[in-house]
């Protein structure tokens, strides 16, 4: 059974960040061990969230007993998601690299979780500037939105053409999200000599937490060995799907995240070429 190591958050009550990742990898049969950055009883921005933070000392004691166990050999996949601080981010620099010692083979994802359109940045400066600095260099593929694309290559990002620019100028894969295409609404996957897009059409709201559910479920489609295509679509379409079962609900329900690698409908893949 293929392992991931996620570094992220865990939120009781809301599908949202690594609790929710690791959640839909196990329905995928993939084996998740959570390093949590922050133990939240909700979403932050459904009010006080209840709980707190990890101290960085804290966090790297985690990651301490995570290696310690030896579930650093063997890995298949690293997540990264939300960290509350700088410290946090170096100590999971640190793990990134001895999980890089100890299974070479390892694909190491990093969603630099900054801001988005709406809201601007809302994780503080310093953290924003350790995701970049310490965090990309060591990602074999990037997940950010538009917006978080934007901020790390200084580019604008309005549509897959200006997102297939900043990616390369990143000079990593990516997968960036919230990328607009007319009406619809859509993931880009940028290599350097190849892309494509997975979209569907825009609802006017949607539950937090479908960048985490993405990631999770394109991880999964590239540990299923997909074509980077098929597990972009695949991964569009679990997050369509889970859009729809929510109807107005606020959060993401569980029973929507998928058991298979399958196509859902609705959505429409495109190779963007060279």
């Amino acid at each position: 059974m293929p392992r991931v190591l996620i570094l992220s958050s865990f939120v009781a009550a809301s599908r949202v960040g690594g609790g929710a990742q690791a959640l839909a990898l196990a329905r995928l049969g993939i084996e998740p061990i959570l390093a949590p950055t922050v133990v939240f009883g909700r979403h932050p921005g459904h009010g006080p969230p209840g709980g707190a933070a990890l101290e960085p000392g804290m966090f790297e004691s985690v990651l301490g007993g995570v290696e310690a166990s030896g579930a650093f050999i063997g890995l298949d996949a690293v997540i990264t998601g939300h960290f509350s601080s700088a410290g946090q981010v170096a100590s999971a620099a640190e793990a990134l690299e001895r999980v890089r010692e100890a299974s070479p083979g390892a694909i190491l994802l990093v969603d630099p979780i900054m801001g988005d359109e709406d809201k601007g940045l809302y994780v503080r400066e310093p953290v924003a500037e350790a995701i970049a600095a310490e965090l990309i260099p060591l990602a074999d593929i990037v997940a950010p939105n538009a917006w978080e694309l934007s901020r790390l290559t200084g580019r604008a990002v309005t549509d897959a053409a200006s997102a297939i620019a900043a990616a390369r100028a990143l000079g990593k894969p990516a997968l960036v999200s919230s990328v607009w295409a007319g009406e619809e609404i859509g993931v880009v996957y940028a290599l350097a000599e190849e892309a494509w897009m997975a979209r569907h059409r825009r609802r006017d709201t949607a539950p937090k937490g479908t960048g985490d559910l993405l990631t999770a479920v394109f991880t999964a489609g590239l540990l299923g060995e997909l074509a980077p295509a098929r597990a972009l679509a695949v991964a569009v379409g679990a997050v369509a799907g889970a859009v729809r079962e929510a109807g107005d609900a606020a959060e993401l329900p569980l029973a929507s995240f998928p058991t298979e690698l399958t196509l859902g409908s609705g959505v429409k893949l495109e190779s963007l070429g060279g």
